[in-house]
């Protein structure tokens, strides 16, 4: 990798490149497969099931569909397309060539997705003749050694950078210089333009009469009024100043797992079943990583589409007990009623474990670490489901029908 200085250049001084891949999933699998080219796929779930859209071709998005729309409302809009489960190993093997190439440009990269990141080349676009041409050496070599395109903007800032990489996609380049070329750009188009301006934003904005980010520079002060310090971070990033800097990569803040039925579940039991095996799972992930976890999240979507949320903190472990413990009673004090999905979440990572015994213990810690070594040696060796407790046993039974 190599190795970049942080820059003490000013704000507008900096130069930072956005990569967005073209239609990633779906890329992939065309690739992979090219009769798939000129068609429209979309990848999530199929069209039988509950779920949602994952990325689609453009072929597809000519017809209304696009990522994170109910699957049934896509087999509206396009009943002719050709609907496929994702492959989460092919888009991570594929993610982690991509992750490579840009390396070798900067150490200061900041992952966003398997397809998305920025990259801080302030201080090292002199080696290889400006960040414009890093930008198009990374397009071209992603294209040539992955058969994948991307879109790449460049950028005095994180705002102006995705911006960029947005404004001629498919397989574009663009550049965005100077807050004075933003502020040019965008001034006539959308409030949801502006970084952080969500659905609920740009709704309160609309109450007002701004629908444009030329509302936003005319409106100043009713926004200051209407969200006060949020509304300030909008204007300064519509007038161009975003003060972020591209952070690399860390461990995750979380990490989670949810299963989303096909048929509504009023049986809480059943969940409990299911926040078993969710545990089961994130335990493992955690113990690969070497990390323990204080803070257990459990998410849940009602029938309704309403969506909650409830944690609690503690010592950190990485023990798939201690997490199903700590589910299981936070889904005891939620309202009873049909849910669609339910889920748990990991954060408050720390490298060191709760040296506490946890109510699912009985003798020594170190005899409890001991079977834990050998358990996860078995599940390295032969995969996670070698190894299972009764209860897991019993739950899978009960969840996936295993006889």
């Amino acid at each position: 990798m190599l190795q970049s200085q942080k820059s003490k250049a000013e704000p507008n001084q900096y130069k930072i490149v956005h990569i967005d891949m073209d239609m990633f999933f779906a890329a992939v699998e065309i690739r992979d497969n090219p009769e798939l080219a000129g068609k429209p796929l979309i990848i999530g779930a199929l069209p039988s099931e509950r779920g949602v859209v994952s990325t689609c071709s453009y072929e597809a998005r000519k017809f209304g569909v696009r990522s994170a729309m109910s699957i049934k409302e896509a087999f509206r809009l396009c009943p002719e397309g050709i609907y496929m489960h994702p492959n989460g190993h092919k888009y991570t093997e594929a993610s982690k060539q991509i992750h490579k190439i840009w390396n070798d440009y900067t150490d200061l990269c900041e992952t966003i997705s398997l397809d998305e990141g920025f990259l801080d080349v302030t201080g090292s676009e002199h080696l290889f003749g400006g960040a414009a041409a890093i930008g198009h050496e990374i397009r071209r070599r992603v294209k040539d050694e992955t058969g994948l395109t991307c879109s790449v903007g460049i950028g005095y800032s994180m705002m102006s950078a995705k911006l960029a990489s947005e404004e001629k996609k498919p397989d574009g380049f663009f550049e965005i210089l100077t807050p004075e070329a933003l502020r040019n750009l965008i001034i006539d188009r959308s409030v949801r333009t502006i970084y952080g301006v969500g659905a609920k934003t740009a709704a309160e904005l609309q109450r007002i009469g701004i629908t444009t980010v030329r509302g936003i520079y005319e409106s100043r002060q009713a926004i200051i009024h209407l969200l006060g310090n949020h509304g300030r971070q909008i204007i300064d990033l519509a007038d161009g100043i975003d003060t972020r800097r591209v952070t690399p990569y860390a461990e995750p803040k979380s990490i989670g797992n949810e299963h989303t039925f096909q048929q509504d579940i009023k049986d809480f039991d059943y969940l409990r079943d299911v926040l078993l095996l969710v545990a089961q799972k994130l335990s493992f992930d955690i113990r690969l990583k070497g990390i323990y976890a204080r803070t257990v999240t459990l998410k849940v979507t009602y029938s309704d589409m309403k969506q909650i949320t409830r944690a609690k903190s503690g010592e950190p472990t990485d023990r798939a007990s201690a997490i199903y413990e700590t589910a299981s009673t936070l889904l005891d004090k939620i309202e009873k009623r049909p849910v669609r999905l339910v889920g748990i979440s990991l954060s408050g990572f720390s490298d060191t474990p709760d040296q506490q015994m946890s109510l699912f213990d009985s003798g020594d810690n170190s005899q409890h670490d001991k079977l834990s070594e050998s358990m996860m040696k078995l599940q390295l060796k032969y995969g996670r489901g070698i190894v299972k407790t009764a209860g897991e046993l019993r739950a899978e039974k009960r969840v996936w029908g295993d006889e």
